[in-house]
This record gives structure tokens, sequence and C-alpha cells, in this order.
């Protein structure tokens, strides 16, 4: 039951980038008794799928974050002159 809780949290926060809801909200919407609930949002803040936010809301750990982008390196190099010697 409780890895089923788990599997839902997960697929509904997967599918609704920006989702945020707090324990409450998320007790209501899975149906399942508050302290499950809790416990449930408690092992997705630990794996850091989830994160708890300041006013109480439960949001997925990569929402907001912009990929981070890593410059590309390309390597400058002359043409050999003597190639272009007739």
């Amino acid at each position: 039951m409780f890895q089923r809780t788990l599997d839902r949290l997960r697929a509904e926060f997967l599918e609704m980038p920006g989702l945020r809801l707090t324990a409450e909200q998320v007790h209501r919407f899975c149906g399942v008794e508050a302290i499950a609930c809790r416990s449930a949002l408690d092992a997705l803040v630990q794996e850091n799928f989830l994160c708890a936010k300041p006013d109480g809301t439960y949001a997925r750990s990569t929402d907001g974050r912009a990929p981070r982008r890593h410059p590309v390196k390309a390597a400058l190099t002359l043409p050999d002159p003597r190639r272009f010697a007739s």
C-alpha cells in the first residue's frame, strides 16, 4: 500500500510540472490516511524527489531550476600556410 502511494505521488508530480500541494491537499487528493500521506511525502523529500517549500507546499525538486548549461569550448586552430602554397 505504501509503495503504491509513493508511485502515485511520483506520477502526479511528474505529470503536472509546477504542481505545488500542501500535505492536507495531497491527503485529500490521494484519499489515503493522513499519517500515511505524511510518511510518503517525507520519504519523497528524503530521496530528493520532492522538496518542502517555506509556505508549506511540496513540489518537485527539479521544478523551477533551469538546466545548467555548459559553454561549448572550441579549439581555434589556424590553417597551415604550407597547405595553401602552390
